[in-house]
């Protein structure tokens, strides 16, 4: 058995024209949409991870103790 090919042949397709062209009103309908969810997707949490949190608590603290550092340093020269 022979497998049909892809493609019709264009000289025995109905309503086309010479050209490729099809004539109005032979084209079917616009097809529905089938973008979009089917349905909601869960939110993100907005809470900050805990890993998150002690690293941002450790470069606030890192940054605090360069200003003293720095203001002490000032305050002696």
């Amino acid at each position: 058995m022979t497998a049909q090919p892809p493609d019709p042949d264009p000289r025995r397709t109905p309503d086309l024209e010479a050209g490729g062209g099809v004539p109005p009103g032979s084209t079917p309908p616009d097809s529905a949409q089938t973008s979009g969810l089917s349905h909601p997707q869960p939110m993100p949490s907005r809470a900050m991870p805990a890993l998150w949190l002690v690293l941002t608590g450790i470069l606030v603290l890192m940054v605090a103790a360069l200003i003293v550092a720095l203001a002490v340093g000032w305050l002696r020269v």
